[in-house]
């Protein structure tokens, strides 16, 4: 698990990332893009996902090229018809329906004459009908029409993008006049009863027909994998036995030859296309078997989506390296799995939105775990840079009181008559360069906790003039030894809260920066004022070396030192302004630097 001391900022960052993949997944799936990507996917599960087979209900009266040549061609494709359904007659098919729009008389009288003989001796007889462009219908001759049990439409619903025939639409309407698609009628021609409607469905009886009126009515057609069982006419002329085929059957009866021009792309026809009188018999087969496919909520795949990214990222916030690998992989199986076990359940899951959400999630996530990774690594870099600044400091910070302690002792050891005088003064110098020494490492290492979050900052309250005034005390001899004026003016008498120790080291650090590179002969000035928030400004001015702008923007990184601090001839790490700039910020204060070469600087808490 990942260790990131914004804490949970990056599983926000994490789940802000993974959601949005999940959305980018479901506007894929929208769009045009993604909607035919959905439909190749529909087709190949399609193909994949059979259903057992079953016994046709339905069989196919063709009217084929060898049938059309023995009539005189379509000119007299009624006398054909008439002369099928003559035939077929005895062997009493459930119902027949015709796939002709029979809208004009034909080439003869004759021809019109025995069609309409023909129907009225065929029972439970469905004639075609089809919605013109400008909303009206075109429906048999009355001679044909009073003969039927019903007019059903011959629309069937084409994909814009591949013109691949997938559903239907059980509904067709303009103005007042509406009509049920012919595999529906002839259903229910066969079972008989009346079509009860509701907003969700269609009821037959005691079959229940999913097809919303959001949705037109719109019913997906569940193909045979095996062509509908069909005999032509011009097969029963030579044949007649073959009549006993569409006993008890439904009849679909229209043209198949290709010149008619009447065939379709299916989900199964790998470019073979198929007469759209076939089709119709495979619209009556979804109905008699109930084999419908019925799209899922689009709630439900939202919710799916949502969860599939937010488990790519949460295999990537708890695990690492091929464990999350693999476990992304199961993922992003486990969301192509998902769509084929719904259909298998007749339910059609869209193909793209969990895949896109998937990989899209897993790419967010992988990335995100990248990242924080190498943060973990600079992290830990600047880690390792902090503790060898920190021997740095240690080695030279240190020095002078270990030099103080170090040469007292040896004086005291290797002069044994030393009088008791000297030999106590060399003795208070070591305890105090000691206890010096203490404070400076305790100080340095409080500053290194609190910088590394280890510490909470010490919360007591203690004047402000105090503070200015002790660490004058300590720097006046240093600036004695320069012939420096340290003038402290008016300080206000603000009580400060927090830690005192640090914050002497920050404004002792400041001071002997001053007088160090100060030249000889000039004034050091401590002032402050309150401010109109209830804040204090404690300024440190000099007149010394002072800093270009560029110099100004870099001054509080750790060991940076200025060019003309570096030719002063002056010791030092360029730690302590640092160090300086920390103790201020976990104060909840600033520090401000105003400065021109030549001309001195002021620093400014």
């Amino acid at each position: 698990m990942l260790r990131w001391r914004s804490g949970g900022n990056a599983y926000l960052v994490l789940m802000a990332l993974v959601l949005a993949s999940a959305a980018a997944g479901l506007v894929l799936s929208w769009v045009s893009f993604g909607l035919e990507f959905d439909k190749y996917a529909y087709d190949f599960l399609f193909r994949l996902e059979q259903p057992k087979s079953w016994q046709p209900g339905s069989i196919i009266l063709a009217i084929d090229e060898r049938t059309l040549s023995r009539y005189g061609g379509m000119t007299h494709v009624r006398a054909a018809l008439a002369d099928g359904l003559e035939k077929i007659r005895g062997a009493n098919p459930a119902a027949v329906a015709v796939d002709m729009i029979l809208a004009e008389p034909g080439a003869s009288e004759a021809e019109d004459r025995g069609l309409e003989a023909a129907f009225a001796a065929t029972p439970r007889l469905v004639l075609a009908c089809y919605l013109l462009g400008d909303k009206t219908w075109e429906v048999p001759i009355e001679r044909f029409r009073r003969h039927a049990f019903a007019l059903g439409h011959v629309h069937a619903d084409f994909d814009k993008y591949d013109a691949v025939s997938r559903d239907i639409p059980l509904e067709v309407a303009a103005g007042r006049e509406r009509h049920w698609a012919l595999a529906l009628e002839t259903f229910r021609a066969v079972r008989g009863g009346t079509i009860v409607e509701s907003p969700d469905d269609l009821m037959l009886g005691s079959i229940r027909i999913p097809s919303s009126m959001r949705d037109q009515r719109v019913m997906r057609i569940r193909y045979l994998p095996v062509p509908i069982p069909t005999v032509t006419v011009a097969e029963l002329d030579t044949h007649p036995e073959l009549a006993a085929r569409f006993q008890g059957k439904a009849v679909f009866a229209g043209v198949t030859a290709q010149a008619a021009g009447d065939r379709w792309l299916t989900p199964y026809s790998n470019t073979i296309l198929m007469p759209g009188i076939e089709m119709n018999a495979n619209e009556y087969e979804t109905l008699a078997q109930q084999q419908f496919l019925v799209d899922v909520s689009p709630v439900a795949v939202v919710a799916v989506c949502i969860a599939l990214a937010i488990a790519a990222g949460l295999i990537y916030a708890f695990l690492e390296g091929r464990a999350a690998n693999y476990a992304a992989l199961a993922l992003a199986l486990i969301s192509q799995v998902v769509p084929a076990a719904a259909f298998s359940q007749r339910v059609v899951w869209p193909w793209l939105p969990g895949t896109a959400a998937v990989l899209l999630a897993i790419a967010m996530s992988a990335g995100w775990r990248h990242l924080i990774v190498r943060r973990e690594l600079a992290d830990a870099g600047q880690e390792k840079n902090r503790y060898q600044r920190a021997m740095q400091f240690v080695t030279h910070e240190m020095r002078t009181p270990l030099t103080a302690i170090q040469g007292s002792s040896e004086l005291i050891s290797r002069y044994g008559s030393m009088p008791e005088v000297k030999r106590q003064q060399m003795a208070d110098l070591i305890n105090s360069e000691s206890k010096r020494l203490a404070r400076m490492i305790e100080t340095f290492l409080s500053v290194e906790r609190l910088s590394a979050g280890e510490m909470e900052l010490k919360r007591e309250k203690f004047p402000l003039a105090q503070v200015v005034e002790s660490c004058a005390q300590r720097a006046r001899p240093l600036a004695e030894r320069k012939n420096i004026e340290l003038e402290i003016a008016a300080i206000p008498a603000n009580d400060l809260t927090g830690d005192r120790e640090l914050m002497e080291y920050a404004v002792y650090n400041l001071l002997t920066n001053a007088v160090k590179y100060s030249p000889p002969a000039t004034t050091i000035r401590v002032f402050g004022e309150n401010d109109d928030r209830g804040g204090v400004h404690l300024s440190i001015e000099d007149q010394g070396i002072g800093m270009d702008k560029k110099e100004v923007s870099r001054i509080f990184e750790k060991f940076y030192r200025t060019r003309r601090a570096e030719q002063s001839g002056e010791m030092g790490t360029g730690i302590g302004l640092s160090i300086v700039e920390q103790i201020v910020r976990e104060h909840g204060g600033t520090i401000h630097v105003e400065s021109e070469p030549g001309k001195g600087s002021r620093f400014t808490l």
